[in-house]
């Protein structure tokens, strides 16, 4: 049956800040409590949906959360107005307050793991909200995400939306930025390979030792019986710890996948011998031959690998049979990535494009464009069926921008943050965006 890949990038929202909230992310650490631009940053992203819609990519967009968290803020003591809350975090528990404000939903590969319908048990697209329970600033974005996409994949004919797993260090989910799905056409079953950090279970099996391994095993299998997947189409490979402990805090910082290729560093996988037969082997029973391009630590560093975001890239199928690699502007600016770069468009293989974008407001708080971006394969009755209000086009591009331009500020200091004008100007924005996305409901406020 017919599919066609849709990018869901998330729309940058007015309270983008630097927080350096997510120990293990070197990019976001070291760029902690710097002044933001949420204006230059929403603006950023939407230039990226625009131009990829406009080359005739599946492109839409998943809207911010609200901003702050004052479910977390009360939950934990603070009481009174909205303004007192505000006032009494950002004097007893800034770090927490900030934690409330995250910005960190733009970041939409975590947002969930989808299958689609053509590897289900039961023909629907599922999706699993990730509870991204190793960091408090993110352990409540399951609840949002979940109800976003039941708002956009409303209908249960055709889709599962399913809630997160149990928020317990044995079922760590961070969603489809541990998730790949490798195949013939995005029409035909696949197979889906789950990359983990860690067993809950195992105390003999290896483990980072200066990170955390933010997914387990565990959660991954559950996602999969969740999911309704084949076992003869599902690979489960552990990640490197030792890359882990270099900065690699996803899989989709050391790796990406599209199709049959696979676009990979030599030390992102534990095993790496052993866990491209078992990929090939699966890629086999699918029809498909593993087309797997290997980046050696000789080229590239995994240092350099991590600065630059090489593979925190998209890998888009083009209608020539080829793909265009998307990577951040950072990329160019990275002798070594630079020159790998070169080579490999020029040798033939299955990319033969690049397309850079200046993604810094995201880059510097630990996101590239696979960050930003969740992929959801559809079939043409299955992306009729979804909401068409968040489906990128020319002109919600520019309502966006007007919106934007009338909601965000060019400058948000760490010190905004308890700022009460702030955390109206962001529920407004909200408001009038869940208006023009034709959402009325999308938000609890």
């Amino acid at each position: 049956m017919r599919a066609r890949e849709f990018n869901f990038d998330g729309l940058v929202g007015p309270s983008h800040n630097y927080a350096g909230l997510s120990f293990g992310n070197v990019a976001s650490f070291s760029n902690v409590k710097s002044a933001s631009n949420p204006k230059l940053a929403a603006l950023q992203g939407l230039a990226k949906m625009r131009a990829l819609a406009a080359r005739g990519f599946g492109q839409a967009l998943l809207p911010p959360q609200d901003r702050p968290n004052f479910r977390l803020l009360r939950s934990i003591g603070f009481t009174g107005s909205d303004a007192d809350v505000l006032a009494k975090a950002a004097r007893e528990a800034p770090v927490i307050l900030a934690c409330a404000y995250s910005a960190s939903p733009m970041w939409t590969a975590n947002a969930a793991t989808v299958s689609p319908s053509a590897d289900s048990a039961d023909g629907r697209t599922h999706f699993t909200a990730a509870n991204l329970n190793n960091k408090l600033h993110r352990a409540f974005e399951h609840e949002q995400s979940a109800r976003s996409l039941r708002a956009i994949f409303h209908d249960i004919d055709h889709f599962a939306v399913h809630e997160a797993l149990p928020g317990t260090p044995a079922f760590g989910d961070e969603g489809a930025a541990n998730h790949t799905r490798l195949c013939k056409d995005h029409g035909s079953a696949a197979v889906e390979m789950f990359v983990y950090g860690r067993t809950e279970f195992d105390a003999s099996a290896s483990a980072p030792r200066k990170y955390p391994a933010r997914q387990t095993l565990e959660a991954s299998q559950a996602v999969a019986r969740l999911h309704g997947l084949s076992a003869e189409r599902t690979v489960y490979i552990q990640q490197n710890p030792d890359v882990i402990d270099q900065g690699v805090f996803h899989n989709d910082v050391i790796a990406v996948g599209n199709g049959n290729v696979l676009f990979y560093h030599d030390q992102a996988f534990a095993d790496e011998a052993g866990s491209l037969d078992t990929l090939r082997r699966a890629m086999a029973g699918v029809g498909a031959e593993l087309n797997a391009i290997r980046v050696d630590t000789g080229a590239v560093s995994v240092a350099d690998a991590v600065a630059s975001y090489l593979f925190n890239s998209q890998l888009l199928s083009k209608d020539n049979g080829k793909m265009a690699l998307v990577i951040p502007q950072e990329c160019e600016e990275n002798a070594a990535v630079a020159a790998y770069l070169q080579g490999l468009v020029a040798s033939g293989n299955a990319i033969d494009e690049l397309i850079h974008f200046d993604l810094r407001q995201s880059m510097r708080n630990g996101g590239g464009p696979a960050c930003l971006r969740l992929r959801v394969a559809l079939t043409d009755a299955e992306a009729a069926a979804m909401h068409q209000g968040v489906v990128m086009t020319e002109a919600l591009y520019h309502t966006l921008v007007a919106w934007v331009e009338k909601h965000y500020r060019d400058r948000l200091d760490p010190s905004d943050l308890a700022d009460p004008a702030l955390a109206i100007e962001v529920h407004t924005a909200l408001e009038d965006l869940s208006r023009i996305l034709g959402l009325p409901n999308l938000y609890d406020f």
